[in-house]
């Protein structure tokens, strides 16, 4: 009996067989952290951390435990959505110093949803390294666990908060969908928001096959898969707790637009805009003539 080897594909690399062997890369890191089981820190990303000198970190609590758990010492600063554009210039001065600085975010991938970006383009525009340890995302377990069409993806994150706001991005995605777009989308959403945000997207997007990942990786991990009106109302009774992905299905294909769609746009149009301005972003996002869509905005009640 031959015997058995790994083959590795025309045009790829096999992965080094010595993971590591190069040592930690210099310059800015971004490594991933884990979203709830601990184990799933790569030995990778723990050689990133237990040399960086200092981690950027969303909040420096969070991390402590971390790198208490893997005997981490590097010096902790907290970077934030409310702080990351100051602490730059700061950044900049210890990458041009040599020192080697990691990003993470709380938990997940540095960016998604998480501060950084601005420090990246910062970094990238000055001349100077960027690295990334890869690891676990919450958007991407979901969509893998979803059972829905895995590509092509849309991951939106999170959706505004308020339910005007909330269904006018929703209608933005829809007139994107009526001129083309057919993907999965994931979002991410607050538990109390969820049951909110599930009812918005069955009265914009339709009754289409969803998801709802909850606690991924955790001990209470689980997926709920159903239409969009059955999801609003099965969390409508009963709220989740934990961190919430939610994926839903693309547009049937056989879909073609209707008149009921330009009337969506304009409700949720007209409920955060002036007539105007309302009649404005709905041709845009429609194309239709601004003429039609002012007749139809008059005919729903528009001033």
């Amino acid at each position: 009996m031959p015997d058995e080897t790994c083959q590795i594909p025309s045009g790829r690399t096999a992965p080094d067989a010595h993971p590591g062997a190069a040592g930690p890369p210099g310059g800015l890191v971004l490594v991933s952290t884990p979203i709830g089981n601990l184990q799933d820190l790569s030995p990778r990303a723990i050689a990133a951390l237990r040399a960086a000198d200092t981690l950027l970190c969303e909040d420096t609590r969070v991390t402590a435990r971390l790198c208490a758990v893997f005997e981490i010492t590097a010096t902790l600063v907290a970077m934030h959505d409310h702080n990351e554009q100051g602490r730059i210039p700061q950044v900049l001065r210890w990458l041009a110093e040599g020192r080697r600085v990691v990003l993470v975010s709380d938990a997940g991938t540095p960016l998604v949803s998480d501060p950084g970006f601005r420090l990246v383009r910062a970094v990238l525009e000055a001349g100077l390294p960027v690295a990334a340890v890869p690891g676990a995302n919450a958007a991407l377990l979901a969509l893998t666990l979803s059972g829905l069409p895995p590509q092509p993806f849309l991951f939106v994150g999170f959706l505004p908060p308020r339910g005007a706001a909330r269904r006018a991005a929703l209608a933005q995605l829809r007139a994107a969908e009526r001129a083309g777009l057919a993907a999965t989308l994931l979002f991410y959403e607050a538990p109390h928001r969820l049951a909110e945000s599930l009812a918005d997207l069955a009265e914009v997007l339709g009754p289409r096959p969803a998801a709802v990942a909850r606690e991924m990786t955790k001990r209470f991990e689980e997926v709920v898969r159903a239409t969009l009106p059955e999801l609003a109302a099965r969390y409508a009774d009963a709220p989740p707790r934990g961190e919430i992905t939610l994926v839903v299905g693309p547009p049937p294909q056989e879909e073609a637009p209707a008149e009921a769609d330009l009337d969506a746009l304009l409700q949720a149009a007209l409920q955060g805009h002036s007539l105007k301005e309302a009649v404005a972003e709905v041709t845009a996002a429609t194309g239709q003539p601004r003429r039609v869509v002012y007749a139809r905005a008059l005919a729903l009640g528009g001033r």
